[in-house]
């Protein structure tokens, strides 16, 4: 039996009942590929079909230093065309279980958040983060563009920064992240759990039907604009794959740093 995608822990804050799940990638940058969103995937949807009392998840990455560093890149750079799509799914696959889940996902991010860490961000209803946290979509450099839920980054930063993070590929720190909406609150680090906590116990104060109704609403109106750009995303990654430039630029990566990561 392979080890769990997800570690989660139930507590009760305020009188509520809290999942506390976090991602357990590859490495120390939380690194994820197929396998791993995949069986997380199905470990979100068992926990929300087993604990029907559930009222909120906090979302973080196993490690320390990163929330969710990006897609392993060996296993980025072994797809093919033919293998390209089933990949990229399952990124989609994990952000659309934590779209449509009945209860508030928050994210609660230390360190990197990149690609598709990011878009796994995105996906959360609310990002909480501390002073460590760097993100980007660097798909571009390892020749492959930003996709699936990369899409909702316009509506959470606006067009021109969601094109300059695309485009760039470059990393923002934590004040960046909060000054453009990213991030709805940053604290230091010894104070991100008490934050977390706090914002659990607000969403549990809700009323749940309200709540759950809530979470669906908010996918109906973004669906409107969102179905549609998911599916064109797949095309163009695996589109990507056509030619040489993935590998050749993801190669190039590992050539300057030495084959690290």
């Amino acid at each position: 039996m392979s080890a769990p995608a997800l570690q989660i822990t139930l507590r009760e804050i305020a009188g509520g009942r809290v999942a506390e799940a976090s991602l357990c990638g590859a490495k120390a940058l939380n690194l994820v590929d197929q396998g791993i969103l995949t069986q997380a995937t199905a470990e979100f949807d068992a926990l929300f079909a087993s604990h029907d009392d559930l009222r909120c998840v906090l979302l973080r990455g196993v490690s320390e230093r990163a929330f969710v560093g990006g897609a392993n890149l060996h296993a980025l750079g072994a797809l093919e065309q033919s293998t390209a799509e089933a990949f990229i799914r399952s990124v989609h696959g994990l952000c659309a279980a934590l779209r449509r889940a009945p209860v508030p996902v928050v994210a609660v991010l230390r360190g990197y958040c990149l690609g598709a860490g990011l878009e796994i961000a995105a996906a959360c209803d609310i990002r909480l983060g501390d002073d460590s946290v760097r993100a980007g979509m660097p798909e571009v450099r390892v020749g492959v563009p930003s996709v699936v839920e990369a899409a909702l980054l316009p509506g959470l930063v606006g067009w021109g920064k969601a094109r300059e993070l695309m485009l760039r590929g470059h990393l923002i720190d934590a004040d960046e992240a909060l000054a453009i909406g990213l991030l709805q609150q940053r604290v230091p680090a010894a104070d991100l759990d008490a934050l977390a906590t706090t914002v659990a116990a607000d969403i549990v104060a809700g009323a749940p039907d309200a709540i759950a109704a809530q979470k669906a609403l908010f996918l109906e109106w973004e669906e409107h604009a969102m179905s549609g750009a998911i599916e064109r995303g797949v095309e163009a990654f695996v589109a990507a794959y056509s030619g040489s430039e993935p590998r050749r630029a993801i190669a190039d990566f590992f050539a300057r740093r030495g084959s690290r990561a």
